[in-house]
C-alpha cells in the first residue's frame, strides 16, 4: 500500500542515486526512515570500497544500525531507487525492516517479484511489506541515462 510520503522520501533515495552516479557507481540510493525521520541513507559502493557487499540498502542498514545502536531494525522503511537483490533483501530480513518500497523494477536480479519473491517465501522466518513502482519511471531513467553515458564512452 502507497502511503503519502512515500514519494518524498523516495526522492531522498534518488539524491543518494546521483550520489552513486557522481562517483562512477551504478546509481542506486536507499534510504531508512523511523517514524517519518530518515536515519539512515546509503549510495552504491562496490566498485570505490572493493566491497561486493557495499550495496546501496546495505549501506543504508548499516548507517541506521549505528545510529540506534542496534542492527535490529523493526518499524522502519527502507526506500530503494531499485528493486532489492538477494543480498539486499537477507540484510533488509535480518535487520527486521517492516517495510521496503522501490522505484524500478530490475528484471535480472530483482527478488520482489521480477525474477523471484521471497518477500512471499512462506518458509522464510521474516517477512517485509512490500510496495513497488515509487517514481518507478524517474529511477529507471537514473539507470539507463547511465549506462547510455556508459556504452558512449566505451565506444569513444
Amino acid at each position: 500500500m502507497i502511503h503519502p510520503e512515500d514519494e518524498r522520501f523516495m526522492r531522498l533515495a534518488m539524491d543518494q542515486a546521483r550520489l552513486a552516479r557522481a562517483a562512477g557507481e551504478v546509481p542506486v540510493g536507499a534510504v531508512v526512515v523511523r517514524d517519518g525521520e530518515v536515519i539512515g541513507a546509503g549510495w552504491n559502493r562496490p566498485i570505490s570500497t572493493h566491497d561486493p557487499t557495499a550495496h546501496a540498502e546495505v549501506m543504508a542498514l548499516r548507517e541506521a544500525a549505528r545510529r540506534v545502536g542496534n542492527y535490529r531494525l523493526p518499524g522502519c522503511t527502507l526506500y530503494v531507487t531499485l528493486e532489492p537483490c538477494a543480498l539486499c533483501t537477507g540484510a533488509i530480513f535480518h535487520a527486521r525492516i517492516a517495510r521496503v518500497v522501490y522505484g524500478a523494477p530490475d528484471p535480472k536480479t530483482g527478488v520482489a517479484g521480477s525474477v523471484l519473491n521471497l518477500y512471499a517465501e512462506p518458509r522464510l522466518n521474516h517477512h517485509a511489506e512490500i510496495v513497488g513502482g515509487v517514481l518507478a519511471e524517474e529511477c529507471g531513467t537514473l539507470l539507463s541515462a547511465f549506462f547510455a553515458e556508459k556504452r558512449r564512452q566505451d565506444r569513444d
